[in-house]
């Protein structure tokens, strides 16, 4: 099979999606083309390109007439595309749990059974309409050289301590997610505060320190990596453990006190094209025989239910109607509104 990956940039994106003036926002999209194809399955996710390819890549090999329109967006963009504007896809995967159960919540997702499917733990899937394909813990990210000669710390309050002891070695060289932009982000410190009144303190030092706001995992590891951060909190462990090989100064701390684990899901939305070609790529990525898979092509974790048990601090994040809580409008705005108070200080 000869397949032609076209790649097309932000402004490419641009072009081909914002054809009304309020229409989401792509950050790239790339074609993953074959010779003489008999369907295309479009996926808008929120899995950078990098990391996602190769799994296409493996799909196509078992389906060789297969074209594979791969659209990544934001979660919230993502969200926009489905929820307001009804843009027309056959796979939606998110690291936006509470977003993505709004859309099955909401009606706007397709149902989908089959052995595959079924063979999933039932904390990974939700009302035959969300599936789990990996368990992702968020971790702190930090440089080795930055913290030369400091002590590790082993969860939130000695990282907090830390931090104010150290102002001028940090200040500006923190980094984590723009709750306000980042579906994930804005996840991730819900969660955080159900487990511990230390997201609250957390927000406070760092807001001292100027905390630099991100959209996305990959950027704040990238500055982690370009010494411009020092360390960066909640990125998705997965991410930051492809970058450890060709990085050696980049190092990842899972925190003992607890440690989020998301699960990436997917789905079919209504707007599917091809229901039978969405499903088909759905058991795909959470059958039993694909889990290793998975990880050896994406460095992905997949869904292993005896490491949940096995890691006392993990704390998966549970699918289900409790994740629309924070989503309220009210209950939404009060939080940012408290986070910001915290973060942003003059």
């Amino acid at each position: 099979m000869r397949l032609h990956h076209l790649a097309f940039g932000l402004i490419a994106g641009l072009i081909l999606l914002a054809t009304t003036a309020h229409a989401f926002v792509a950050e790239e999209e790339r074609l993953f083309d074959v010779d003489n194809p008999s369907a295309t399955l479009n996926i808008i996710s929120t899995a950078d390109l990098d990391i996602f390819s190769p799994l296409v890549d493996a799909f196509q090999e078992r389906n060789p007439t297969i074209r594979v329109r791969y659209v990544t967006a934001s979660s919230s963009e993502l969200m926009k595309a489905l929820f307001d504007e009804g843009a027309e896809f056959d796979i939606a995967i998110s690291s936006a749990m509470d977003l993505q159960t709004k859309l099955v919540n909401d009606g706007f997702a397709e149902r989908h059974v089959s052995a595959e499917t079924g063979s999933l733990p039932a904390w990974a899937k939700w009302r035959d309409r969300l599936f789990a394909f990996t368990q992702e813990p968020a971790v702190l990210v930090y440089s080795r050289e930055a913290f030369e000669g400091l002590p590790q710390p082993t969860n939130r309050d000695e990282l907090i301590a830390l931090l104010r002891e150290n102002p001028d070695r940090f200040n500006g060289r923190v980094g984590t997610y723009d709750i306000r932009e980042s579906g994930a982000g804005y996840l991730f410190a819900t969660q955080d505060s159900r487990q511990s009144e230390s997201l609250w303190r957390m927000a406070e030092v760092m807001g001292r320190l100027n905390a630099r706001l991100y959209c996305c995992s990959s950027q704040m590891i990238g500055d982690v990596v370009d010494g411009q951060l020092a360390l960066a909190y909640n990125v998705l462990g997965s991410y930051a453990a492809a970058r450890l090989e060709e990085h050696p100064d980049l190092d990842i701390l899972q925190f003992k006190d607890f440690t989020t684990v998301m699960l990436r899901t997917v789905l079919i939305p209504k707007t599917a094209r091809d229901t039978d070609l969405a499903g088909q790529f759905i058991d795909f990525l959470v059958s039993v025989e694909n889990r290793k898979l998975i990880e050896d092509l994406t460095g992905l974790p997949s869904i292993d239910p005896a490491v949940l048990q096995r890691e006392a601090a993990f704390r998966p994040i549970r699918l289900g109607p409790g994740l629309l809580v924070y989503l309220d409008q009210l209950k939404r705005r009060t939080f940012i509104r408290a986070w910001l108070n915290a973060m942003v200080q003059p």
